[in-house]
């Protein structure tokens, strides 16, 4: 039997959030069940950020509202705080995704928060839940490999986080390169130092293409042992508040390389190709995959 790496779709969320064009709900609605039938099973739909600040993302409780309850599939949505986790628990998300910045320079320029204060803040809902139910948590270490703001992130700024995530009781966390920076050495050195920090809690690795060391990356999570990797169809995405901030790993081109190499993911390829097509048209651009410019191989 071949291992199963199970690919955790970005697209809705990060793949829109940073594009100068916004999707209409029922654009982004239609996005969403066409990934679903080409066999993403988790799937970040919708992001409960103050669309003021990140006029893409809204319509999150319409879009959820929309998107009919089922066991296969799991529907994320992004948390920054405690008004957005009470937002997710309303919507009836699946899953609750809390972002923590492994640096304040990213934290004030994304969140408006310190990565000290981010952390409590995780504590805090990580606390309600425990009183009062709601979706599982999951948490993301952003900036885990580099700050467009404070440089260098250390290894013990992400151990840190994740020791206090797993303590908490997050079922899941990802350690991101938001702005694309890592390379595969520093990728492993960070997943077992990582692992190490919180050896019972799942481990999720989320990669942008920025300097073309995401595929590279991603190669490297899976020979250390990780099996959820995030990505986004068509290569679509990025940070608004990241500079010069570009997508991440296309979903079918992790999907084509995975799947080459014996792995199984579950897709459809030939419709993921297509979906980034389609969206990236939308949005009036040509696709940033690989996949998306010159298809599959053999065709």
């Amino acid at each position: 039997m071949s291992r199963f790496i199970q690919i955790v779709e970005v697209g809705p969320r990060d793949g829109l959030q940073n594009e100068k064009l916004s999707l209409t709900v029922a654009e982004k609605l239609d996005m969403i069940r066409r990934l679903e039938a080409a066999g993403a099973r988790r799937i970040e739909t919708v992001s409960f950020v103050n669309p003021n600040r990140v006029p893409q993302m809204a319509g999150a409780e319409e879009i959820q509202a929309a998107l009919t309850p089922d066991l296969d599939h799991s529907r994320i949505g992004l948390v920054l705080n405690m008004r957005g986790w009470e937002r997710c628990v309303s919507a009836g998300c699946d899953e609750a995704n809390v972002v923590v910045c492994a640096t304040d320079g990213f934290g004030l320029a994304n969140q408006g928060a310190t990565a000290r204060q981010q952390l409590d803040a995780l504590g805090a809902i990580c606390e309600r839940r425990a009183l009062e139910g709601g979706p599982p948590i999951t948490a993301t270490i952003s900036v885990a490999f580099g700050c467009p703001f404070d440089g260098e992130v250390s290894e013990d700024q992400v151990v840190t986080i994740a020791r206090a995530a797993a303590l908490f009781g997050v079922a899941e966390i990802a350690i991101a390169d938001t702005i694309g920076v890592a390379d595969p050495w520093t990728v492993r050195r960070r997943v077992e130092a990582v692992r190490e920090a919180a050896p019972d809690t799942r481990l999720r690795l989320h990669f942008h293409d920025t300097r073309n060391t995401g595929l590279a990356n991603a190669y490297a999570g899976v020979e250390a042992g990780i099996d959820v990797l995030d990505a986004s169809v068509g290569g679509l995405g990025g940070c608004p508040f990241a500079p010069n901030a570009t997508g991440n790993i296309g979903t079918e081109d992790l999907v084509y390389m995975l799947e080459r190499g014996g792995y199984e993911t579950g897709y459809d390829l030939d419709a993921l190709i297509q979906i980034g097509r389609d969206v990236s048209e939308r949005l009036g651009k040509a696709p940033a995959s690989s996949l998306g410019k010159a298809g599959k191989f053999p065709a």
